[in-house]
Order: structure tokens, then C-alpha cells, then sequence
């Protein structure tokens, strides 16, 4: 919930957007500048009432106020182990949040999969509840995630996905349409490692973003495709059998002869 500083810092930024100075305020709400400055301050006190009437010089409702603020919450990077078990626990739950995440809209989501619109307006309220999305009339909504949201590592959605979709999703030759399957080995830096993660990232993103350019298409001329990228530090097990053990680093630096 926001809190009573996030509606003041909200009204704020509309004075200032509207180009209402305190001074101007002031007369509208017939008080002195200086009570319209203190009610502002970080230490200050703003009763509802007079929030009312800063709403009615600004010509807004309370339910754009709150709509400002909610806007300028951060964004969720992750959910809790709660949330995702709440997730994971219930299949169709899970695949709206994807949905949700691909920000298709919920008549797409109706016409795509098997759900009734009782059953959609459901998993939409109890992601909304669980903080993933606001929902909004209409059944409309607002990702309350960032663009860099994952889901936990080790998590209930990852263990999930692990043992259900990790076999079925390597099951292929990727030889068809649009499919590639690159498997690359070697020994490189710690600190170029990181580069090549950002590199990643940003491959990542392209996609995402490619996908909601997209969404403009009609069906017929889009695929489903998924995309897996997965970096660590590892070593084929039978491989890492056969290899020999490394001797230790000395601990200090071997004196140059001469």
C-alpha cells in the first residue's frame, strides 16, 4: 500500500507538471503561502480533506492520484518463495502469469487457451493480489515487474520447469524452422565471463522486445518459439572423472632466477 508520502510527493509532481505554484495554491484553498509550503514539507501533515481539495485545483479524482503513485512504485525484480509456490500450485495460474509476462491481452489469452472467462478473471485477480500485476477495468492490467524480472533461482517456478519441461524442451535435433542448438566449451576469465552475460542479456531483451513489436501481427504470420540461455561453470560429468587433479597454486610466486 502506498503510504501517505507517496500521495504528497504524487501531488507534487502534478503542481509542478500543471504549473500551479504554492503561492497560487494557496489562494485556491484561501490559506497562507507559508501553511501550503509546511503541509508539503517532508515533515508535514496532509488530512485527506485537503488532499480532496489540491485534487479539485488540479482537476484530477483521487483514483488518477492513486494511479500516479502506483506507477511510480519500483518494480518487482523477483517474487518471494511464497508467491511463486502460489504460482506454481495451480497450471493455469502459471500460464497466465507467461501470459502476463508476454503482456498479451486477456481476449487473446481466451481465444489462445482453455479458459472461461470466469476462470481468467480468477488467475488475473489472484496475480493482481499476489503483487504481479494491477489489475485494471475491463479486465485490463499493469505489470508490477520489470523488464529484468526472473524467476528465482532454485525457486518453485525453476524446480518446476526442471522437471516438467527441461527433458521434453531438449527432446529435439533443433533442425527445424528458426531452431538452433549451440553447445560451447572453454576457459575463460572470470571478469570477460561477466561481458559476455551482459552480451546475453541484452539477446535476451531483444527478443522480449521483439515479441511485443510483434504482438501487431496477425496470427498466421507469427511462431511460438522459446528461447533458452544458460551460462555456468561446469564440466560434462564422465568428462570430469577423467580429468586429473590440478596441483596446488603455490603461494608465492616462484623466484626469478639469475
Amino acid at each position: 500500500m502506498s503510504s501517505t508520502r507517496d500521495l504528497i510527493n504524487a501531488l507534487k509532481a502534478e503542481l509542478k507538471l500543471a504549473g500551479i505554484t504554492y503561492a497560487e495554491l494557496a489562494q485556491h484553498l484561501d490559506l497562507a503561502e507559508s501553511s501550503v509550503k509546511r503541509m508539503f514539507a517532508a515533515e508535514g501533515d496532509l488530512p485527506l480533506s485537503r488532499i480532496d481539495e489540491v485534487l479539485r485545483v488540479l482537476k484530477m479524482d483521487f483514483a488518477d492520484l492513486a494511479r500516479r503513485v502506483a506507477d511510480a512504485q519500483p518494480l518487482r525484480r523477483e517474487l518471494s518463495v511464497e508467491q511463486e509456490q502460489a504460482v506454481v500450485g495451480d497450471p493455469k495460474l502459471l500460464l497466465m502469469a507467461i501470459c502476463c509476462l508476454s503482456q498479451w491481452p486477456f481476449e487473446q489469452v481466451l481465444a489462445t487457451y482453455r479458459y472461461d472467462e470466469a476462470e481468467g478473471i480468477r488467475c488475473l485477480t489472484q496475480l493482481d493480489r499476489l503483487g504481479f500485476i494491477e489489475l485494471r477495468p475491463l479486465n485490463r492490467y499493469r505489470l508490477l515487474v520489470a523488464k529484468t524480472f526472473r524467476w528465482r533461482p532454485g525457486g518453485p517456478v525453476m524446480r518446476f520447469f526442471r522437471e516438467h519441461a527441461v527433458d521434453e524442451f531438449f527432446a529435439s535435433d533443433f533442425d527445424g524452422e528458426g531452431e538452433k542448438l549451440l553447445l560451447v566449451h572453454g576457459q575463460i576469465s572470470p571478469a570477460l565471463i561477466t561481458a559476455f552475460n551482459e552480451r546475453l542479456q541484452r539477446v535476451a531483451q531483444d527478443f522480449a522486445q521483439q515479441h511485443l513489436t510483434d504482438q501487431r501481427l496477425p496470427p498466421d504470420q507469427k511462431r511460438p518459439y522459446t528461447m533458452v540461455i544458460a551460462v555456468r561453470s561446469w564440466l560434462f560429468g564422465p568428462f570430469a572423472k577423467l580429468r586429473r587433479e590440478a596441483p596446488p597454486r603455490p603461494l608465492h610466486p616462484p623466484a626469478k632466477e639469475g
